[in-house]
């Protein structure tokens, strides 16, 4: 299998249509799967958990205002952060369908945001080397707050996995329903043009195995993976997360604080 390599080595820096389409999938993953998390505050089944996701949801939506800033830049037709969160519609979105899923149980929100987690540090990892400087900034930016979202997904994987057996089974439930969804960042679509195969997907399994393993749960082996949401194809749940999420900026566009 192909595997990404997101240095900025193997995309055209000529090519502003790739590097505005990359910016635009890594602030799209940022800005919807916030906004699902932020679907948690006030029900956390715990205060402390309840405050850690709000917070994890606002730092993935600071790291989406960064990428959309950049694509403003890249696009040069004078838009901002706002008009790529609010004024696009469903098929221009590039987020991974992972994203986009709704969060279910805990342990469904846990699994998504563990698989998640797994790839983004090792992405932005990459990307804190980048010869883009601009990725490079956001991700050297972003990079320690993405290490605490691993770490917290992770223990909780573990926590669950390796707690109650109800917990236990919930938890592996989640873990092999969400996993046809953990494996579009690492299908190829046309503008990233950054394909090598460099072991970004071996790592991430190799990472993923272990917590799944310490967590005392069953490793999916299922090789067979959805994906379309790089390209604009996307399930129906991001229509209604883009409908509550841009009614307001959409009905009163003229509207300020």
């Amino acid at each position: 299998m192909l595997l990404l390599a997101w240095s900025v080595k193997g995309i055209k820096m000529n090519d502003n249509s790739n590097r505005l389409n990359v910016a635009l999938h890594l602030g799209d993953n940022a800005l919807i799967l916030g906004h699902r998390i932020s679907e948690w505050c006030g029900h956390g089944p715990v205060l402390e958990q309840d405050i850690a996701m709000t917070n994890i949801a606002l730092d993935l939506i600071g790291q989406a205002k960064m990428y959309f800033d950049y694509a403003a830049e890249i696009e040069g037709q004078g838009h901002d952060h706002d008009y790529f969160a609010y004024r696009r519609d469903v098929l221009d979105f590039k987020n991974l369908l992972l994203c986009e899923i709704p969060n279910g149980d805990f342990a469904y929100t846990i699994a998504r945001q563990f698989y998640f987690d797994q790839w983004h540090f090792l992405l932005l990892t990459e990307l804190s080397n980048s010869e883009d400087e601009r990725l490079k900034e956001i991700a050297q930016k972003s990079l320690k707050e993405v290490t605490y979202h691993r770490r917290w997904s992770s223990e909780w994987v573990v926590r669950l996995g390796d707690g109650t057996p109800e917990s236990k089974e919930k938890m592996q439930r989640a873990i092999d329903d969400t996993w046809y969804y953990s494996g579009e960042a690492f299908i190829p679509v046309d503008y990233e043009n950054g394909i090598l195969p460099i072991g970004l997907k071996d790592q991430w399994m190799k990472n993923v195995k272990e917590v799944i393993e310490e967590a005392t749960l069953k490793m999916p082996t299922d090789e067979w993976m959805q994906e379309g949401g790089k390209t604009g194809n996307h399930t129906e749940h991001l229509g209604f997360i883009l409908a509550e999420m841009q009614y307001l900026p959409r009905a009163y566009p003229d509207a300020t604080w």
